[in-house]
């Protein structure tokens, strides 16, 4: 008996379950089109996700720089501290998920 990932939920179960304790997704009467389909689910819903954080990351960045230039603030103040900081935060974070979204075509 070996342990495998569900191929809904990607939580580990055994080889033997007729379905998975976890989601309910019932392996005994899937095929191989229907585990591949759900995979190929699965996939496209992290690559969602991941463009979702990208979204989010550039509305920090695109923020923080409004803050910085519209807002008023001065060099030294904290306003103007904050807003390079979130600017520098949803810089980094865009660049993360720009990999993570690479990483995750490439393992096709």
């Amino acid at each position: 008996m070996a342990l495998i990932d569900c191929p809904s939920c990607n939580k580990k179960i055994s080889d033997k379950a007729q379905s998975c304790q976890h989601c309910g997704f019932a392996l005994g009467e899937a095929d191989a089109e229907d585990i591949a389909r759900k995979l190929s689910l699965n996939k496209y819903l992290k690559n969602q996700r991941i463009q979702t954080q990208s979204m989010v990351a550039m509305l920090l960045f695109v923020a923080g720089f409004g803050f910085m230039y519209w807002g008023g603030a001065t060099p030294g103040d904290l306003q103007h501290n904050l807003a390079i900081g979130l600017a520098i935060v949803g810089f980094v974070w865009y660049i993360v998920n720009r990999v993570r979204l690479i990483l995750l075509k490439r393992s096709d």
